[in-house]
């Protein structure tokens, strides 16, 4: 099984981002899923599509869903060059101040968008 990205295509900054790791992921180890056009396999894991769209998620290989931070680290566990960002992001300090910062920031986005660009 491939790791599944569910990521918010109406966003323009997620569409970049998702682009560039399209662009240097290895063959055959991501699907990526923009749940503005396609969430029936993401209500399959999470009820809510709003959620999708205020955070990342990936789904892994094992079939265990990663939301914010944490979806940011199982993908970039798979991908050359950002492996070891996947390391440090997951120490203790370090996880819990970009977590944060991630979540302050995930909100403000969607904020921002105000149902504009980051919509159903």
């Amino acid at each position: 099984m491939k790791t599944t990205v569910f990521y918010d295509g109406q966003c323009s900054l997620c569409t970049r981002e998702i682009a560039h790791y399209k662009k240097i992921a290895p063959k055959g180890v991501f699907t990526f899923i923009d749940i503005t056009n396609d969430d029936h396999l993401f209500k399959q894991y999470v009820k809510d599509t709003v959620l999708g769209l205020k955070q990342l998620h990936v789904l892994d290989s094992e079939g265990a869903m990663h939301i914010g931070l944490n979806a940011f680290i199982c993908l970039w566990q798979r991908l050359p060059r950002w492996r070891m960002l996947a390391v440090l992001a997951k120490l203790p300090g370090i996880h819990w101040l970009l977590s944060s910062l991630y979540r302050l920031f995930s909100a403000w986005r969607f904020k921002r968008n105000g149902y504009g660009q980051c919509k159903l």
